[in-house]
């Protein structure tokens, strides 16, 4: 397989970084330790940004592991969405700021604000003393908790100078809601032998550069483009390059949700365009053991994982970060844990799918309709 350059496909925004190490991590039982180790390990500073945070274990955990942190004399800095942190409870709020964690809220729920509570900071990041990021799907909720019912999820470990870019992201998320971080930016020494690798955010409300930077790796794509989402109700212009990528012999493959998922009505949404993709040769198989919730892109040499669903909500109403990567060796071995997964996953038939029950069909139409409302909606200013 041969890479196609990170040049090539640079586009305004952040630049590509040479000289990284990154490390996918297999789930909850690995990113979950990984990360609550990071933070009992920081010296400086600990940045966290996250979209669901609910009281529980999970959460539970990285409160006691912050106030470790904080205890210790490491400024501990985090920003959570208004909506997603709802069911974060008052009193672990009172135990974060008793400490002396500094907490923040995006865009808090406020009759007056209108359509723009919808929007969120979906984003979720770790970042350790300017040397350690961990970018990805998951958030501090039960839901990701180790056992055969945790929702399916991956996170990427970075080392390298990227880091320094994921702690520019964050600081400017930090001043968006009050005061400048005021953190020195340093900046890590490239690792021998290390890829190459590049922050992507999407912004709301703007068009996405993380958007269009997977629609131009998939028309580019020779041997593979490989799509793993929970919430996938993508655009004519995305689906017209997943087909065309099909037809010129490119091994296309999207895993999908099952009946096994949070929003059972964005499924169905998206299953209405199955039908198509499956004629013009796209693979697409639905994950049977537990809620999907991972999202990340394989196209070629090339991958991106992080908070971005691949559908036009994400695209409108949140703040995404994706971590993107150009290297065969990470790639291929995101492309591993894609095939174990499939290995759990049921291959939907281009010849039995138009035999689907009455009854989904039925579904789907609806949840088409409703999206086509929903997409209807002007912009919010």
């Amino acid at each position: 397989m041969t890479a196609v350059p990170a040049q090539q496909f640079s586009t305004i925004g952040w630049p590509w970084r040479s000289g990284n190490d990154f490390r996918l991590l297999d789930g909850a039982a690995e990113f979950l330790p990984r990360m609550l180790e990071a933070i009992d390990a920081a010296q400086s500073h600990v940045l966290l940004e996250m979209y669901l945070v609910s009281s529980g274990q999970v959460a539970g955990a990285f409160i006691e592991a912050l106030r470790g942190a904080r205890a210790r004399g490491v400024r501990c800095c985090l920003v959570f969405d208004g909506f997603g942190a709802l069911a974060l409870a008052a009193g672990d709020r009172r135990r974060l700021e008793a400490a002396g964690i500094e907490l923040r809220i995006f865009n808090p729920l406020r009759w007056r604000n209108r359509l723009r509570n919808f929007l969120r900071d979906h984003r979720k990041l770790l970042a350790v003393d300017g040397e350690l990021a961990f970018v990805g799907g998951a958030g501090l909720s039960d839901e990701f908790a180790p056992g055969p019912a945790g929702w399916r999820e991956l996170m990427i470990a970075i080392r390298g100078p990227v880091v320094a870019d994921w702690q520019r992201a964050f600081a400017a998320t930090w001043r968006r809601l009050g005061p400048e971080l005021g953190l020195a930016q340093g900046a890590s020494e490239p690792l021998p032998d290390g890829a190459s690798g590049r922050v992507s955010l999407s912004e709301a409300r703007e068009h996405s550069l993380l958007a269009r930077g997977v629609v131009r790796r998939i028309d580019a794509a020779h041997t593979r483009a490989w799509i793993m989402s929970a919430y996938f109700v993508p655009s004519r212009r995305f689906r017209k390059a997943l087909r065309r990528a099909a037809r010129r012999g490119v091994d296309v493959r999207l895993l999908m949700p099952s009946a096994r998922t949070d929003h059972p009505w964005v499924r169905h949404a998206a299953r209405r365009f199955y039908g198509r993709m499956l004629r013009n040769g796209v693979r697409i198989y639905e994950y049977l053991p537990s809620v999907l919730h991972a999202k990340m892109i394989v196209c070629d040499d090339w991958l991106s994982i992080g908070s971005s669903n691949l559908d036009r909500w994400s695209f409108r109403w949140n703040l995404e970060a994706n971590q993107e990567v150009a290297d065969r060796r990470v790639a291929d071995a995101a492309a591993r844990l894609f095939d174990a997964d499939l290995a759990w996953s049921e291959a939907l038939s281009r010849r039995h799918w138009p035999q689907r029950a009455r009854l989904d069909r039925l579904r789907e139409r609806i949840a088409g309709w409703l999206d086509r409302w929903l997409e209807g909606w002007r912009r919010p200013r």
